[in-house]
């Protein structure tokens, strides 16, 4: 039981600290093309990143 505690409450911090991470390029004014070559992804998938951490 004290097994699945630890892992919810690492869930929970890994979750907070993702928002944390993935807001850091909107808040350097990174742009949505300079995130979508970083990720090696579209820059219509790294807006949607960008906005969803905006959010936050």
């Amino acid at each position: 039981m004290a097994a699945l505690r630890a892992a919810g409450v690492l869930e929970r911090i890994a979750a907070r600290e993702g928002r944390t991470a993935a807001g850091a390029p909107r808040d350097d004014g990174m742009s949505a093309e300079a995130v979508a070559g970083a990720l090696g992804t579209t820059r219509s998938k790294a807006l949607v990143l960008l906005l969803t951490a905006q959010d936050r």
